[in-house]
């Protein structure tokens, strides 16, 4: 019988663990299909952009610009002479561009960090009173069996429900 218990504790742990999987998936999932038309072009370009491949294609177009505007290939003309004037316009600007994308893409992260901080305190407040409120229910069992704890401090300071508006106001002070 005990077994059958414990199977279905593990059943039901690992239903909540799918549940909360899918309360993130689903809030990620929510927030990105309402993603403005300018979100989801910068969260494209970020990706496009923030890789190895787009480093190693700067580095070669680079090289070749240099190359070309020293004379060192024959038969193409310079048209950049050193220092290099549109060279550095270019790159400043694709710099701009791509910063802007990077931080509106950030930007939209973090919100979705902070939902999910949330939503795990939220989780946790629950987790809590639910602890809170076997452990009643095992004292209440261990006083019907005669088992004394009286003496228990550490019982008695963790049936004490938490109070929401304490923590935040902890909170509070050690942000301010």
């Amino acid at each position: 019988m005990e077994n059958n218990h414990a199977h279905s504790l593990k059943e039901l742990i690992g239903k909540n663990n799918e549940s909360r999987k899918k309360i993130f998936y689903s809030m990620k999932a929510k927030a990105d299909s309402k993603r403005t038309f300018i979100e989801k072009f910068a969260d494209f370009m970020t990706k496009i952009f923030g890789n190895v491949q787009f480093l190693i294609l700067n580095l070669a177009i680079f090289f070749v610009w240099i190359l070309i505007n020293t004379n060192q290939i024959k038969g193409i003309p310079q048209f950049d002479p050193f220092p290099f004037i549109l060279l550095t316009t270019i790159v400043s600007l694709e710099t701009i561009f791509l910063s802007i994308f990077v931080l509106m893409s950030q930007n939209r992260n973090s919100k979705l960090d902070e939902l999910r901080e949330e939503i795990n305190l939220k989780i946790n407040i629950i987790s809590e009173r639910e602890n809170t409120k076997l452990m009643e229910m095992m004292v209440l069992l261990l006083n019907k069996n005669s088992i004394d704890l009286s003496k228990d401090s550490e019982l008695k300071k963790l049936l004490k429900p938490i109070s929401e508006e304490e923590i935040e106001k902890k909170i509070e002070k050690e942000i301010l």
